[in-house]
């Protein structure tokens, strides 16, 4: 049986301490947007998956406009061997009037496009994803020339929570398969299963045909690059639009190994066997994280071409009403409790 400190594939992994190739090496974020674009984060009292990953991407996003929204906590139900952010059983708390509040601080923000993303929360009935979509008719209601992408989870495959986020009308819907299909039992939580999660993104894709569909793959724990190719093969037959590669960086010795650094060029021909099987957008390199900035601004030169500079409003759809929701009203935290023993 694998344990904690075994690598998935079986080959010594690399120590935890050993100084990263030149490739990884970023500055330090800084200049006068990203430095304005904290202070304002800061005094709204919002933290971003930016800062909590410590992304090192995360000075070159703000600029550009782009930042991660993390909803519904700080405690995932589920316990990813990649993942820092806690583990526990939140029981049901949740703040109801966090998609206001989000909205309006991020209305005040100089961003052209915003990720949503949230943490697993399988106590809740509905999985989170009517706080997700409140969050996104939030957002529109104040800036309607805002480009919402929503990254959700995978709502233990209930595809009717799915189809929640869906009609909030996000011009992206993404959920990450994280790895390739040997590992995905090895890397990712006990309750997390590779064919689910590219049934929620196949759902996603006939359900919503118009809108784009994306999911990420984090490279370096032990995978071959046959399975990679495989794992790029299922997302695009699944529908997927758009897929982000990047390399998995450890985040504290209690998680899983990086098995080795996967070099420029071998994210260069993964890009370009991505773009071979018909992807509309491929982000493969080193640093590349599931919320790249180079991805939406290609989201929204496709939507609108003059989005991107901020000129028009992107076309959305509208989203109809939700069946079997009060009018006006949010849902008691009480009716949105899961009881569940199997949660940590």
């Amino acid at each position: 049986m694998l344990s904690a400190e075994d690598p998935p594939s079986g080959q010594p992994p690399l120590p935890h301490k050993e100084p990263k190739p030149a490739w990884l090496k970023v500055r330090a974020p800084g200049g006068e947007t990203y430095a304005k674009l904290k202070q304002t984060l800061r005094s709204l009292d919002l933290y971003t998956v930016c800062e909590e990953a410590r992304c090192p991407n995360v000075g070159e996003c703000w600029t550009a406009g782009t930042a991660t929204i993390m909803l519904l906590g700080h405690t995932c139900t589920r316990g990813c061997r990649f993942c820092a952010v806690t583990t526990g059983n939140p029981r049901g708390a949740y703040d109801p009037r966090e998609p206001e509040h989000v909205a309006r601080a991020i209305a005040t923000l100089d961003l052209k496009y915003v990720v949503l993303t949230m943490v697993d929360r399988d106590d809740l009935i509905d999985g989170g994803a009517l706080q997700v979509a409140r969050t996104v008719d939030g957002l529109r209601e104040r800036r309607p020339e805002l480009l919402v992408e929503t990254l959700v989870g995978d709502f233990r495959g209930r595809l009717g929570d799915v189809d929640v986020v869906l009609r909030s009308a996000p011009a992206v819907f993404a959920h990450n398969v994280e790895v390739t299909r040997r590992l995905t039992p090895l890397i990712r939580d006990a309750r997390c299963d590779y064919d689910l999660s590219l049934g929620v993104l196949r759902h996603a894709k006939e359900r919503a045909p118009e809108r784009f569909v994306k999911s990420s793959i984090m490279l370096g724990l032990g995978e071959s690059r046959d399975e990679v190719e495989e794992t790029l093969a299922d997302l695009r037959a699944a529908g997927v639009d758009i897929v982000t590669l990047g390399q998995y960086l450890r985040p504290t010795p209690k998680h899983a190994k990086v098995a080795r650094y996967v070099t420029p060029e071998e994210f260069a021909d993964y890009e370009a066997r991505a773009y071979a099987l018909g992807f509309a957008f491929v982000a493969s390199g080193p640093l590349v994280r599931s919320s790249y900035h180079a991805a939406e601004g290609f989201v929204a030169a496709r939507l609108n071409p003059a989005s991107a500079s901020g000129l028009e409003t992107p076309t959305v759809a509208t989203k109809p009403a939700e069946p079997g929701v009060p009018a006006g009203g949010l849902l008691s935290p009480s009716a949105l409790v899961r009881r569940s023993p199997s949660l940590r």
